[in-house]
């Protein structure tokens, strides 16, 4: 058996930490609860359990030969009610750096990528229906037509 879990949430070793806490407040709604020059932890007013934290990749707190920014290989999932009116509002009207266009998939997804200024691959999703094919691949009740709209 496992510890009971009180807590969740990513660290980002970031070469730029206000830059990165920038992009997160200015186009994802979070709000600092702790804030340092090197480690700002985030959360989301609206939907406090939702955090994220920055951190400096060469603080002192994370072990030698472990001190190097995140450069690639994480991908943020942002699942929103419209990710068609998110595209409008980040990559239309803020500019955002689109890595993938806005498109459908059949596995169960609208969505779009754009990059943060940290290296991190954001991916704004709405759930939509899965094709016969990709529903069968989902647990029991999981399957992403049981949430489209």
């Amino acid at each position: 058996m496992s510890a009971e879990l009180s807590g969740f949430y990513p660290v980002i070793a970031s070469r730029d930490v206000a830059a990165s806490h920038r992009f997160y407040a200015d186009h994802f709604g979070f709000a600092a609860t702790f804030e340092a020059d090197w480690y700002v932890s985030l959360h989301r007013p609206d939907a406090p359990r939702y955090e994220l934290a920055l951190l400096d990749h060469a603080h002192p707190t994370i072990p030698e030969g472990h001190r190097t920014a995140i450069r690639g290989g994480l991908l943020l999932n942002f699942e929103v009610d419209d990710v068609d009116a998110e595209h409008r509002r980040l990559v239309g009207r803020a500019g955002l750096p689109e890595v993938l266009s806005l498109r459908t998939e059949e596995f169960g997804q609208r969505h779009f990528i754009v990059a943060a200024p940290d290296g991190v691959l954001i991916d704004v999703i709405t759930v939509v229906r899965a094709t016969a094919e990709y529903a069968e691949q989902y647990a029991p009740g999981h399957a992403p037509g049981a949430r489209a709209s």
